[in-house]
């Protein structure tokens, strides 16, 4: 989603982000963001050429050239549909937001979609749907659920997994694009566009609430865990993966702009929320530039 041939509407400055394109893939990052600079000459208030800059100069070692064009972006688009926000705190030049911008995580997953299985299952080893079913098949001890709600569903990844253990299954996510990519594999009954920060479905209406690799766009999960608890039959399931760390901070902005947890908060936020984990794994979750990245796979349950 930071890539500078969204169309600036001007050849000449789309022919010269394409050069700095090039130069950047080469490695010459200065020479690539002195020539996206004379393409912003010709479209100033183009906004993905800027956030492109953003990246140039930052690679270049022009760390404070990077936080004015990201601060550029800002002005002209309050919504920060690239992220720039996020940027200015990864680079240290801004605190990080406690949760990233929603357009950013809309408009993220809608440029992902035609290549996230892709990508993730074949290039990344991703290995999150599969190990939180083990978990819940653990923890449910037979179960069948008459409700199930895959939080941030994407293209539907989660939803073979649990199908045959469930009623009724149901698919929520930012992205029209990725609920397009689930409805073509007819495995939902239901589907909906909406932001876990924001759930509107009823109390008590769910025997299992799924987040698959969700919560590393959510960022701070309080508002997250009071809505699943809210919607959670008494003794029904809650499974999700994060991505975690070692340090003592509860969570931290990563230079990937994905936010990691420490399994402290994690315990801490279940506890406040009424729930409590019944399991909590450690498990590489998938590749990140060919190493394994490390997570949480949790089950907990909705107290009575």
């Amino acid at each position: 989603m930071t890539r500078a041939f969204l169309p600036s509407g001007d050849l000449i400055a789309d022919r010269r982000a394409s050069y700095a394109d090039m130069l950047f893939e080469t490695g010459d990052h200065a020479a690539a963001a002195d020539l996206m600079r004379q393409a912003l000459e010709i479209v100033p208030g183009w906004t993905a050429g800027l956030f492109r800059l953003g990246e140039m100069e930052e690679a270049a070692g022009k760390g404070d050239a990077a936080a004015e064009a990201w601060r550029r972006v800002l002005q002209l688009d309050a919504n920060d549909r690239f992220g720039a926000a996020l940027k200015l705190a990864a680079s240290g030049h801004a605190t990080a937001p406690d949760t990233p911008p929603t357009a950013y995580v809309e408009s993220l997953f809608d440029a992902y979609a035609p290549t996230f299985e892709t990508a993730l299952l074949d290039r990344l080893d991703y290995r999150v749907p599969e190990l939180l079913a083990v978990a819940i098949k653990a923890a449910a001890s037979g179960t069948h659920f008459r409700s199930a709600l895959d939080l941030g569903c994407g293209t539907g990844l989660m939803g073979p997994y649990v199908r045959a253990e469930t009623d009724h299954l149901a698919g929520m996510d930012l992205s029209e694009a990725m609920l397009q990519k689930a409805a073509e594999k007819q495995i939902y009954d239901s589907l909906a566009k909406g932001d876990v920060n924001q759930l509107d479905a009823l109390p008590h209406s769910a025997d299992l609430v799924i987040a698959a690799d969700v919560f590393v766009y959510v960022g701070d999960l309080d508002r997250a865990f009071a809505n699943v608890a809210r919607i959670l039959a008494p003794d029904g399931l809650f499974a999700f993966s994060v991505e975690n760390h070692a340090g003592e901070d509860e969570l931290i902005l990563q230079p990937s702009l994905r936010y990691t947890h420490s399994e402290r908060y994690v315990r801490r936020l279940l506890a406040e929320h009424s729930m409590t984990p019944l399991s909590v794994g450690r498990e590489a979750i998938r590749l990140d530039r060919g190493e394994p990245l490390q997570g949480l796979i949790v089950v907990a349950k909705r107290l009575a």
